[in-house]
């Protein structure tokens, strides 16, 4: 079964799709720019809508959000890992593999599989030579949100 969106909520560089579970973040999802932002008065959008532009306004914004469980043992001990890395700078690929003791290829399914981003800070792990992927993307809006959360993190 898809889960129903929620609320599109506007970013300043994609709209986000909000996903619920009873009351916990399921999932974000950047969609284009130009798609319609409507975001639902309920308590769960207004505090996720809150701590985004929170965090759009001061990048070192702490997120404190119920995250719905998901994903395997591994899956999350690569989201986990994202935790560790400090405001500003990046990480490798290969680093963060070695660090959880696994293999470049994996954490970077892992990582575009990450159904909090921003929360849980993809972004900040990048490739060799380069930004490397997004969402399982290498190019279009997806790595220019990417370049824009690393700038407006001061980390470009």
């Amino acid at each position: 079964m898809i889960p129903r969106i929620d609320a599109i909520l506007p970013a300043p560089f994609a709209a986000i799709g909000v996903y619920l579970d009873a009351g916990a973040l399921l999932r974000l999802e950047f969609l284009p720019r130009t798609t319609p932002t409507w975001a639902p008065d309920t308590l769960q959008v207004r505090e996720i809508a809150a701590q985004l532009e929170a965090y759009y306004a001061d990048p070192s914004h702490r997120f404190d959000l119920p995250l719905a469980p998901c994903g395997t043992d591994f899956r999350r001990r690569v989201w986990q890992a994202l935790l560790d890395i400090p405001l500003g700078q990046t990480l490798s690929y290969a680093e963060l593999a070695r660090r959880i003791g696994s293999g470049a290829r994996a954490v970077g399914q892992a990582l575009g599989d990450n159904p909090w981003p921003i929360i849980l800070p993809c972004h900040r792990v990048v490739a060799a030579r380069g930004l490397g992927g997004f969402n399982h993307c290498k190019a279009g809006e997806a790595i220019e949100g990417k370049r824009w959360l690393l700038a407006h993190e001061g980390a470009l």
